[in-house]
């Protein structure tokens, strides 16, 4: 196996680093750490000896364009105005019967100028063989419901948070859509959540709501306001989504992260009444089986939960004011 060229400047301060340890000057060694970190590699002591690693999967070009490493090295709109009304996220991976079915919906019902980004999370060769060709919908379609769809691929496989940030910095809308490709769109489901948000006291808007008295245990709720929004089907500005910052991206696995989000998104700081997340009766959509969800074998969807509700808890365990019983 051939190994990966490390930059002269890294391997420099690589050797600066184990010379500073050699004479246990830890601050120094410290502060090569970072330095080497930040350039995108990884140092693994090997007694007094190390290895150097991409610190992230690389870039890699092919004939169809790249396939991007990490999150942060897609190019980004974020710092530009937003040129359509809204954009629809969706993450590709290993079920393409489940995306042509989504993107069919949203072609079929969506206003004109919507924008659907297709994260291609490193997919299957089945999924990547079938992602659509990005470009305006065909000539069957009326043009007011014409969408433009953009597919971003990674190199590999980066997680639910990083696919959704991914998503983010490609978005153009003044409303983010995050959809699951389990939710089949039967009429205009772009028109009422964008409508929800024109409330600026509303964060978090979508079908699928979980109230909470004590940010512990959560319960659907169809109506009203809740605590946060499932993403199954979930829409946020994106001003508000550039202003709280990138998902943690240590959100690998699906679950739990859109509560995290959803009390992100709501809270204003101690003291400050929070925003509100309300559900959106009565759209028109379908919902199919979750995959994400039955492909993941039950002990490790348990766990991967669990490890995901603990960040939760660890950030918000005492913001008793987000709760909505």
């Amino acid at each position: 196996m051939s190994r990966p060229y490390v930059p002269q400047p890294v391997l420099d301060a690589a050797h600066a680093r184990a010379a500073a340890r050699a004479a246990r000057d830890w601050p120094e060694a410290d502060r090569l750490r970072a330095e080497i970190e930040a350039a995108g590699w990884r140092v693994v002591d090997r007694g007094t000896d190390f290895r150097l690693e991409p610190l992230h999967p690389p870039d890699v070009a092919d004939e169809v364009g790249v396939r991007y490493g990490r999150s942060e090295a897609v190019p980004s709109r974020l710092g530009e105005p937003p040129t359509c009304p809204a954009t629809v996220i969706l993450v590709a991976t290993d079920q393409p019967d489940d995306l042509d079915r989504a993107i069919a919906g949203l072609r079929g019902t969506s206003p004109r100028g919507t924008q659907v980004v297709i994260v291609a999370d490193a997919p299957d060769p089945a999924q990547a063989h079938r992602l659509p060709i990005p470009g305006p919908a065909d000539g069957e379609l009326e043009v007011d419901v014409e969408v433009e769809v953009e597919v971003v691929r990674t190199s590999a496989r980066l997680g639910w948070a990083a696919a959704l940030n991914v998503g983010l910095r490609r978005a153009a809308g003044e409303v983010v859509i995050v959809m699951d490709t389990s939710v089949e769109p039967t009429g205009d489901v772009v028109t009422p959540l964008v409508g929800a948000l024109a409330d600026p006291d509303v964060a978090v808007a979508g079908p699928f709501g979980l109230r909470s008295a004590d940010l512990r245990r959560f319960e659907e709720t169809t109506n009203g306001d809740a605590a946060a929004i499932e993403a199954y089907l979930l829409a946020v500005r994106r001003a508000d989504a550039v202003a709280a910052g990138p998902l943690d991206e240590a959100f690998r696995f699906y679950r739990n992260l859109d509560i995290w989000w959803s009390l992100v998104l709501r809270e204003r700081g101690e003291g400050t009444a929070p925003r509100r997340a309300i559900v959106v009766a009565g759209l028109p959509l379908r919902r199919h089986e979750h995959r994400g969800w039955t492909s993941t074998p039950e002990a490790d969807r348990d766990r991967l939960s669990k490890r995901n509700f603990y960040r939760v808890l660890d950030r918000f365990r005492d913001r008793a004011d987000l709760a909505v019983p």
